[in-house]
């Protein structure tokens, strides 16, 4: 086998107080596909600069195999005293390399070398970056989340270009579907140290669970060794009469070793704040379009949102997702067509440029509004510095001023601030970028268990696979025609159905339900009956009193000495609240059926 091109060895570093990185090492070999990998703060860039020469380690050793040639990829990469996109990537050429490469690969990643590098969106930037990297076709390239702000095209294309290069590769990133098909090693950073998995991305997780389970299964067996050991002391014969030193320095060593075994702060604690449910209708948009100079953004859509859908959002940076998301929700109104929202909606969003947190912000104001120390959920009430640990946040941050958090931390204070308030109604727009694999499993599995809809706008494949119920995105090869369409399934579905290897065929537009009947009478029906135009008119009167009913009986069932005081009494509580429950949904799915009837009728 070939010796590494690069070697760090015995790595420590440490920023004031506990150290980040402890005899980390990393090795890479010709060729190599390696992935680092670590929670959000465990020091993965830091480890990636110093393989990079950008940050000097307190101890180790840093070695580069003489001729060998490396480039860096930052999450921020600096654009001043460049005067366009071309001149930028172009610095990244050495003597030697091909001079057409970087002009060839910004054209490849949709940029013409002529773009003002401060006038530049987040994704026009990585574009960019990336293309100064790759140009020169290095030995090594160091990737510092390199899909962030990319949209799935584009992230595809990298995906290729890596594949087909012949540089050495060492990637951090939060993209499961990047990782699982560029990695064949993985790096895993936790607690300062490294251990190494000869194997890609879709091997880690487990061997991950594994190898925490044995620590835990070993800090237990430390545990009740220090038990008996103390037992001994207290009540064994040698110990009362002239206390056996070496024993006692064993114990000592013991607590010792368990104090300094590091463990994580934890994992985060997500819980949505629910309001009462919706209406069983939460959006339907009939016929809307959108224009921008004379460019439809959106043409002719139409689609029906019920209550509990998780509907995704796809689609190049540009193409119109967060235009066709805010005209569904009412925050842009259509030039042609019609929006209706279901009744009670209660809605929360998360922006994806974190543009609702105040950079001046300390991370205590921004949960709780300032003022004060509490944050209110629902009807509850919780101690700021309680409601932070939930989110992995330690007390001392309470004064952080926002602007100086990481882009992970802000992300998870998007997170804990939209998930305080009631709602029934999670609006995602890019809710992955920044955040890291163990956060991203944990919001899947509150998604999961939310009971209201969800909307969510990402790149992320496999975050899209595991989240949403349809997926909406432009036609294909559309050439920004302003179609869309509403696929059954997640990102995998549509690209099988595209292709038309799915028997799952794309939702229909309308979506409507033809009611089953027979006879001339049903077929040439021109308007509504009475009956149903009075039930249409006072269903929505019924449905709100049934949900007034259902909320006082949970407040009721709540008391937690209801059933020890009045078991009967609780029996008949239980049985009400499921029959209104029952009516409720039968009420719902009635006032529907109507509601799709009149508009079919223009009654």
């Amino acid at each position: 086998m070939a010796p590494p091109i690069l070697i760090l060895r015995d790595i420590d570093l440490t920023f004031g107080g506990t150290p980040l990185l402890e005899e980390a090492e990393l090795s890479v070999l010709e060729r190599d596909r390696i992935c680092l990998v670590g929670r959000n703060g465990s020091g993965k860039s830091t480890l990636l600069k110093i393989a990079a020469g950008l940050i000097e380690p307190d101890n180790g050793e840093v070695f580069l195999q003489p001729g060998i040639t490396v480039r860096y990829l930052p999450q921020e990469p600096d654009f001043a005293g460049f005067e366009n996109t071309l001149s930028y990537a172009e610095a990244g050429l050495a003597p030697g390399d091909d001079p057409y490469r970087a002009a060839y690969l910004l054209e490849q990643l949709g940029l013409s070398g002529k773009e003002d590098p401060s006038q530049l969106s987040g994704g026009e930037a990585r574009r960019a970056a990336l293309a100064r990297v790759l140009a020169p076709e290095p030995d090594i390239i160091l990737l510092d989340e390199p899909t962030n702000h990319l949209d799935v095209e584009a992230i595809e294309w990298l995906e290729s270009e890596l594949k087909s290069i012949r540089s050495a590769l060492v990637i951090i990133s939060h993209d499961r579907r990047f990782l699982e098909n560029l990695s064949q090693t993985t790096v895993w950073l936790s607690l300062g140290a490294t251990r190494r998995l000869d194997q890609g991305f879709q091997s880690f997780e487990a061997w991950r669970d594994e190898v925490l389970e044995q620590e835990e299964l070993d800090r237990h067996k430390l545990d009740r060794k220090i038990v008996r050991e103390e037992h001994w002391l207290r009540y064994g014969v040698t110990a009362r009469r002239k206390r056996n030193v070496r024993r006692l320095n064993t114990l000592h060593n013991l607590r010792q070793q368990r104090r300094e075994q590091r463990v994580e702060n934890g994992t985060v604690k997500m819980a949505a704040t629910e309001a009462r449910s919706s209406g069983k209708l939460v959006f339907e948009a009939e016929g809307i379009s959108k224009t921008y100079d004379e460019r439809p953004i959106v043409k002719n859509f139409s689609t029906r949102v019920l209550r509990g859908d998780r509907v995704g959002f796809v689609g190049p940076n540009g193409a119109g997702k967060t235009t066709l998301l805010k005209m569904l929700t009412g925050e842009l109104a259509p030039d042609e067509g019609s929006v209706r929202s279901g009744a009670k909606l209660e809605m929360v969003s998360l922006d994806q440029g974190r543009e609702s947190l105040n950079p001046n912000w300390s991370l205590s104001d921004a949960l709780t509004g300032g003022g004060s120390d509490m944050v209110f959920i629902g009807d509850q009430s919780r101690h700021v510095v309680s409601y932070m640990k939930d989110f992995l946040f330690q007390p001392e941050q309470a004064p952080t001023v926002v602007s100086a958090l990481s882009g992970g931390e802000r992300g998870r204070l998007m997170l804990a601030r939209a998930f305080a308030r009631p709602s029934n109604l999670l609006i995602l727009d890019e809710p992955t970028n920044d955040l890291d694999l163990e956060t991203l499993d944990l919001l899947q599995e509150l998604i999961a268990d939310y009971n209201g809809t969800v909307l969510l706008v990402s790149h992320d494949r496999d975050f899209l696979d595991r989240i949403v119920t349809s997926t909406i995105a432009p036609e294909k090869d559309g050439q920004g025609n302003g179609e869309w369409i509403e696929y059954a399934g997640g990102y995998t579905d549509m690209l099988a159905q595209r292709k038309g290897e799915s028997a799952i065929a794309p939702v229909k537009p309308k979506a409507a339900k033809a009611k089953k009947s027979s006879g001339t009478k049903q077929q040439t029906k021109s308007k509504m009956s009475f009956k149903d135009k009075h039930a249409l008119e006072t269903l929505p009167g019924q449905i709100a009193e049934l949900q007034d009913e259902i909320v006082k009986i949970q407040g009721q069932m709540a008391d937690l000495d209801f059933y020890a005081r009045d078991p009967e009494g609780f029996e008949k509580a239980a049985a009400a609240l499921t029959a209104a429950e029952t009516e409720l949904a039968i009420s719902e799915e009635r006032w529907l059926e109507l509601e799709m009837e009149r508009e079919e009728l223009g009654s």
